[in-house]
């Protein structure tokens, strides 16, 4: 069962709570997303470092619920 942008938009909130998030569904089908995820708290990371945390706040669901994520992130200018 295909994963809701909402649901994506939630988890990440909920592990990071200062970020601003949007979810575009990329192919209609809720398998695969764009993300874009501004926050305070990724400001001296790498973007390594940055993707790994949303992918954290995913718990588990890449590659499994959620097929695809393409994934923007960065700090409030």
């Amino acid at each position: 069962m295909p994963m809701d942008a909402r649901e994506i938009e939630s988890m990440i909130k909920a592990a990071i709570p200062d970020a601003e998030v949007t979810i575009r569904d990329l192919a209609g089908d809720g398998d695969h997303y764009a993300a874009t995820v501004i926050s305070e708290s990724f400001r001296g990371k790498s973007r390594v470092q940055q993707h790994q945390i949303v992918y954290q706040s995913l718990r588990g669901q890449m590659g499994g619920v959620l097929h695809a994520l393409a994934l923007q992130t960065g700090v409030p200018d």
